[in-house]
């Protein structure tokens, strides 16, 4: 069984260097304890996804709780899964790489 994890936080200034440092960090630590997932994010909002074995899922979330480029983190599921249930399988962090998940209010607001 694995842990299947998300929460969301809101940024602390929120730029494009500090996302693309949150994700070189996530993808690195995340291939190296079996973690896959996805990050969507806007500037006033993460939200993310985790799915791995139980206490590296849960040693990630708590990182990400002390890390200071996130605020106010919110758990909103955590519930366990079969093995090869995995949503974001074969993926470390799912993430867009032409930014169209990177969304201000007003795009929101525009649809």
């Amino acid at each position: 069984m694995l842990l299947q994890l998300t929460y969301a936080s809101r940024p602390f200034g929120f730029e494009a260097s500090i996302l693309s440092a949150i994700l070189v960090e996530a993808r690195r630590c995340n291939a190296r304890d079996g973690i896959t997932g996805a990050l969507i994010c806007r500037d006033d909002l993460y939200l993310q996804l985790l799915e791995g074995p139980e206490r590296a899922v849960e040693r990630t979330y708590a990182r990400i709780c002390s890390d200071d480029r996130h605020v106010e983190v919110r758990g909103l599921t955590r519930r366990m899964i079969a093995d090869d249930a995995r949503m974001f399988e074969g993926w470390a962090m799912r993430d867009d790489p032409a930014a169209s998940w990177v969304w201000s209010r007003a795009e929101v607001a525009a649809g």
